[in-house]
């Protein structure tokens, strides 16, 4: 067997042990120690186990995450969204938009919306957005008559609004991956999220419009009066959106680093939720805990795909798999489209942080000679991978949502409100194809 063939066997069992449920994070290291022990080995390494190269890799690569300056803001983004989260201050976000919009129809499907938006700009953690909105949003929603299909959709969709809108974890694992400036990656993707999250709600009004009976208005007398309104969204919406305007304007124009930024954004959420009295001692440790967890889990991650991708790529798998390509002589359309049909087949048995860290590393030398900018690329894939949480029978966010609603809503009921939504993400994809403006006329206005 020749090296291209094992590192392509080497790609297919890492697929199929994840699929039979192993960490992923350790798993690749696993398998990057044992095919990289292999690839690396010399005839006069019988008696000197120990002496491989491997070992050397390893050792470096994990120097080379703990030492990423990029990677720094990942924790404090995380810490910022998760004590934004354990304050309760998006019970008093998603209240007060419910109110403000009561005479949109699907008024309550609209707030829940624009709560995950603003959420999602604040934490960018899917899980956490679909499973709080779903804790928070769905039963209320349900209790005043919405079909239940039709509230999922809502959830679901706009809980994975995280990956795309700043600022997303995965575009900072991306800018890590390509080598590219987060910030300005932060700035391609704000106007496609805001656009994808705005056709959602042109979806739901005009949906609720054509049929009341899905998203009844909520009864006149509990709509509390007009300034009670006003005070509530000057408590709520006014302190969080000055919060998460202050954290991107700083990075969008050139103040801070989003290390710098996310480490402001974090103080300046331990003080929203002193002034809500709602930070206690257990929901600080709670926060600091989720954060140390998942910030460990992309750290181990990087380590894990970088040993991995090293040795697949020294293997040869990367120059095979660009060969096949570059065989098939596509133009620039039919690459993107093909990467992204990829991507699309990969979300339904991994996450994003596997197909991120594994498989767009695959693409990236590739986006030179098709003429591809690689900003436009991570849009792309941000866009598609909103997809991979949406789409059956793997959707993870379906399954999110499942586990915090109430036992009579079943599976195959969100998947079914979930599917209008789906095609509403692949509308913005198309959308983007044909208009790559809507991604990259923000970095060249910002940055030149």
């Amino acid at each position: 067997m020749t090296d291209p063939q094992v590192a392509i066997v080497m790609l297919g069992l890492f697929v199929l042990i994840v699929l039979l449920g192993f960490p992923i994070a350790f798993t690749l290291i696993a398998m990057g120690l044992a095919f990289g022990y292999y690839a690396y080995a010399t005839p006069d390494q019988l008696d000197k186990i120990f002496d491989n190269r491997i070992f050397d890799l390893f050792v470096q690569n994990t120097f080379s995450v703990m030492s990423n300056d990029v990677l720094v803001a990942v924790p404090l983004f995380l810490f910022m969204g998760y004590v934004v989260e354990r304050a309760n201050i998006v019970n008093r976000l998603f209240f007060s938009l419910q109110m403000a919009a009561r005479h949109l129809p699907g008024s309550m499907a609209v707030a829940a919306l624009a709560t995950c938006a603003i959420f999602a700009t604040a934490t960018g953690i899917i899980g956490a957005v679909v499973t709080l909105m779903g804790l928070l949003a769905f039963p209320v929603m349900l209790k005043a008559g919405y079909n239940p299909r039709f509230a999922a959709g809502v959830i679901c969709a706009g809980g994975c609004l995280g990956i795309l809108i700043p600022p997303s974890i995965m575009l900072i694992v991306y800018a890590a991956i390509a080598q590219l400036s987060p910030v300005r990656l932060y700035a391609a993707a704000l106007i496609p999220g805001m656009m994808l999250a705005f056709m959602y709600m042109v979806y739901v009004v005009g949906r609720a419009a054509l049929n009341p009976a899905l998203a009844p208005k909520p009864p006149e007398e509990e709509v509390p009066p007009f300034w009670g309104i006003i005070w509530s969204l000057v408590t709520s919406f006014v302190p969080l959106a000055v919060l998460i305007m202050s954290v991107l304007g700083a990075i969008l124009l050139g103040i801070a680093t989003p290390a710098e930024a996310a480490g402001v954004g974090s103080f300046g959420g331990l003080f929203l939720a002193v002034c809500y009295r709602a930070l206690t001692w257990q929901r600080l440790k709670e926060a600091v805990f989720l954060t140390a967890r998942t910030s460990a889990m992309v750290c181990w991650l990087f380590v894990g795909s970088w040993t991995f991708a090293s040795v697949f790529s020294y293997l040869g798998g990367h120059a095979l798999i660009e060969e096949w390509v570059l065989a098939l002589e596509l133009s620039p359309v039919g690459f993107l489209i093909l990467a992204q049909l990829i991507i699309f087949l990969l979300g339904w048995p991994l996450e994003w942080s596997e197909i991120i860290i594994i498989f767009v590393p695959i693409f990236l030398p590739m986006l030179d000679t098709f003429g591809i900018d690689p900003l436009f690329f991570g849009i792309l894939v941000a866009l598609n991978l909103q997809t991979s949480f949406l789409t059956p029978p793997m959707a993870m966010a379906a399954y999110y949502l499942k586990g915090v609603a109430p036992k009579h809503v079943e599976l195959i009921e969100i998947f079914r409100g979930i599917m209008p939504f789906l095609l509403i993400v692949i509308l913005a994809m198309v959308l983007l194809y044909n208009f790559p403006g809507l991604a990259l006329w923000l970095p060249v206005y910002f940055f030149g």
